[in-house]
């Protein structure tokens, strides 16, 4: 089992780049919403905003920033800050104004290094041991997947430039009205920065030198997200049939010692039925596991 990380000190923290990660959500909080709050108290050098209808979280640590706000509301400001009129009746449509985000709220982003948009069907696990200052320091954007940018956590240099390089996609304010979800986030937005993804390396090499936009993005796979349309390490699809969160820190039980820096459940969520584990009764837990089934605290 693999040994549980230790605690940043106040020292380590101040030298580390500030990371806040936007989350808009709206409607109500998942069952699961206890162990996304357990997995983000244990990255406590992480901010998260979230802006919501849902209430209150039960023992909320202070890295987790609720803005409450209804959702009729959170459009008219999305439609004041990009010029669009944005008025989706499913909130889910959400999901096409991710790579806004970090323009819509500059003003609660101002002093940090990094900002994030992602999504709460997931747990963390020790973010920090994945963006380590040296990969910060390489690139500007931070896909978890190889060949387009990952909806479920994307990390973005805090820049007016990073901040607007959304409008770099063509057509993006058409994307934006359009009724129905278009996954701008994984499709248009990934072609600023992520080109000819199928052809040969030296056809995306040449085209990376031809416009240095595309050369400021890092698309590594991180294995986050499994059961979905990418294979697994080995190039199977002997997805791990368990995950395990202990202190801060996520494996498997098919990888060893590996550790990730999440495990995006989108794919088991839609087989589980509702558990009765409250927010309060996570807190303070030391080790849970994830499965088929759902949650389960072990210590």
């Amino acid at each position: 089992m693999h040994v549980p990380k230790e605690p940043f000190s106040k020292t380590d923290a101040k030298n580390l780049s500030s990371i806040a990660i936007v989350i808009p959500y709206f409607g109500e909080w998942p069952f699961w919403m206890g162990f996304f709050v357990e997995s983000c108290r244990a990255n406590p050098t992480v901010n998260w905003k979230i802006f919501t209808d849902c209430g209150a979280l039960d023992a909320c640590p202070e890295n987790i920033e609720l803005i409450h706000m209804s959702y009729p509301d959170y459009c008219k400001l999305v439609s004041k800050k990009l010029g669009i009129t944005f008025q989706p009746e499913n909130p889910y449509k959400l999901c096409d104004i991710k790579p806004t985000l970090g323009d819509i709220h500059a003003e609660a982003l101002q002093g940090y290094d990094f900002w994030a948009f992602g999504d709460i069907d997931l747990v963390y696990g020790d973010l920090r041991s994945y963006f380590t200052a040296e990969r910060l320091a390489q690139k500007d954007v931070f896909s978890t997947h190889a060949r387009r940018i990952s909806g479920h956590l994307c990390l973005i240099r805090n820049t007016e430039e990073f901040r607007t390089a959304y409008k770099r996609a063509d057509g993006w304010q058409a994307l934006m009205t359009a009724p129905q979800h278009t996954a701008f986030d994984e499709k248009a937005y990934s072609k600023i920065f992520l080109r000819h993804k199928n052809s040969p390396v030296w056809v995306r090499k040449i085209t990376a030198w031809l416009d240095p936009w595309l050369q400021r993005a890092e698309f590594v796979e991180a294995y986050t997200t499994p059961h979905a349309k990418i294979k697994w390490m080995d190039g199977s699809t002997n997805y791990p049939s368990t995950w395990l969160w202990q202190n801060g820190v996520l494996t498997n039980v098919i990888s060893g010692d590996k550790t990730f820096p999440y495990f995006h459940f989108m794919v088991w969520k839609k087989h589980w039925q509702p558990q009765t584990i409250s927010q309060s009764s996570v807190r303070g837990c030391r080790i849970f596991s994830i499965t088929e089934t759902g949650f389960k605290l072990l210590e």
